[in-house]
């Protein structure tokens, strides 16, 4: 139950419907239960004082012999009638009475061509119980005007409910006296209140349902197309309708969507232009160092030119690549990752792979292989030999590359995604390549939506890509991370540049 809670927002909708509702039934019945008890209590007095006078008139009129059959006709299950010839009782005494004729059955009577038959005894249990805080009161003289004959009467309360009794005298000196009290009423809970409580809530909860739909779909609309974006997909945009919440929410993500595209492109931009403007100074500085007479010192220069210019090109390759469009599509990654593994055992590598279940993974799947064969390479080059493995967790999915080199630092385990960072320091194209490596393979892992951890075992160093394991999600369509353009800057004709400016931009871009 606290899982759906925390989980459904239908579910949170409907409790606090249902506790509104139940709230206000319960505030209706303390505030009418009481006045609904006096109302029945004015009607059942007004009833019997009807009645008691109309018999008073009947039996003057009748002769004494029939008086006991029209007091027995007149009877009914909450009513009893009798005459006292002998004067009216104190109110106790009265009273004792008067629950022990109510609560005998009704005889059988019988008129010329019909018979009433006796009436099961009724249930005054209640009514009897709850008569002890009545038995204080004693008879109430009624007032003329509360009275409709003219001679006098008496009246008491026989419990605190509806129970409740009637003296009159007669004109022949004796008493007619009634009692009327009917059974204790049922309490809220009925089965019509029930049914009518159920029917409510049930008819609440489906508005609920309906209230909560209409703002749930947009906000898990809104949460798959923030997990795309993040993933580096470019979701269609949201549709900017429905309540002015909701709206100005897809609004600022969509605003939100196209900043973060053109903050790329720019900077993906700025990088090729970068990159290419570098071209021409490393060319005349190629052609200067020819020059220099000193064989060392132009071997030096030669050198360090070739390691400029073969970072340069490492990054015009990697804006290049960055400028390509690739569709996301759903492969099977064991497969994918396997394919690689054979590619580079055909050119000789030592390079294994554990076979596994079939995954599918909706990814860009070109670029994950280039992260792959980035740590692949890196756990040959370094650790003599890769493992590679791809397993599913409850949560992700994991490419694992094991290897038996000497490990990393923890210092260095930051630093080494790094652009063209490298333990070996000596930069020595034989020993290692220019240190962009391992940031394109995290860059690629984290516009998945996922991340890179490296981790030293006791033989070589244990490299994870972990991927969320997402099903599905929102229409997305190819983009290239750069707009049009970025490939015209790289391939545009060289250009004279400043060197200074050259570097004070490179610098700041690295």
């Amino acid at each position: 139950m606290m899982n759906l809670w925390k989980r459904s927002l239908a579910a949170r909708f409907i409790c606090f419907t249902l506790l509104s509702l139940v709230l206000s039934q319960a505030i209706v019945f303390f505030i009418s239960w009481d006045e609904h008890g006096q109302t029945i209590r004015k009607a059942a007095k007004g009833e019997i004082l009807s009645r008691c006078a109309s018999l008073a008139r009947v039996l003057e009129a009748t002769p004494p012999a029939l008086q006991t059959d029209i007091l027995n006709a007149s009877n009914t299950s909450t009513a009893r009638y009798w005459i006292s010839a002998n004067g009216l009782k104190d109110a106790s005494a009265w009273r004792e009475e008067a629950w022990e004729r109510l609560a005998q059955p009704l005889p059988r009577v019988s008129f010329p061509g019909h018979t009433v038959p006796a009436e099961a005894r009724p249930d005054f249990a209640r009514n009897n119980a709850s008569s002890g805080s009545a038995s204080s009161s004693q008879w109430i003289d009624l007032r003329p005007e509360a009275w409709p004959l003219s001679r006098p009467a008496k009246f008491l309360y026989l419990d605190d409910a509806t129970g409740m009794g009637l003296a009159v005298r007669l004109a022949n000196g004796a008493w007619l006296n009634t009692a009327f009290a009917k059974p204790a009423q049922d309490g809220f809970w009925t089965s019509k209140s029930t049914l009518a409580l159920g029917l409510s809530a049930l008819s609440l909860s489906i508005i609920a349902v309906f209230a909560a739909r209409g703002i749930a779909q947009p906000l898990r609309r809104l949460a798959v197309a923030a997990e795309a974006l993040g993933r580096g997909q470019e979701v269609v945009p949201l549709p900017e309708t429905g309540p002015d919440d909701i709206r100005r929410t897809a609004e600022a993500f969509n605003r939100m969507q196209a900043r973060l595209h053109r903050f790329v492109d720019d900077r993906t931009k700025m990088l090729a232009a970068i990159g290419h403007d570098l071209r021409t100074p490393l060319t005349s500085l190629r052609l200067r160092a020819e020059f220099v007479p000193d064989d060392d010192v132009r071997e030096k220069m030669l050198s360090t030119i070739s390691e400029i210019q073969t970072m340069t090109e490492a990054t015009l390759a990697f804006a290049r690549e960055d400028a390509t469009a690739e569709n996301t599509r759903t492969v099977d990654l064991s497969a994918l990752v396997e394919s690689l593994c054979d590619d580079l055992a055909e050119l000789g590598h030592d390079v294994s792979f554990s076979e596994g279940q079939k995954i599918s993974y909706s990814c860009r799947p070109d670029a994950l292989r280039r992260a792959c064969r980035n740590l692949v390479e890196n756990a040959v080059r370094y650790g003599e030999r890769a493992r590679v493995s791809v397993e599913r967790r409850a949560d992700s999915i994991e490419i694992i590359v094991s290897d038996d080199g000497p490990g990393i630092p923890d210092t260095a385990k930051e630093q080494v995604f790094t652009p063209f960072f490298r333990m070996e320091s000596s930069r020595n194209r034989e020993t290692g390549g220019v240190g962009l490596g391992l940031s394109i393979a995290r860059s690629i892992v984290r516009h998945h939506g996922g991340d890179i951890a490296l981790i030293n075992q006791k033989k070589g160093l244990h490299a994870a890509i972990s991927l969320p394991a997402l099903d599905g999600g929102p229409p997305s369509i190819s983009r290239p991370v750069t707009v049009a353009g970025a490939k015209d800057v790289i391939n545009a004709p060289a250009k004279p540049s400043p060197v200074a400016t050259i570097l004070q931009r490179a610098s700041k871009s690295y």
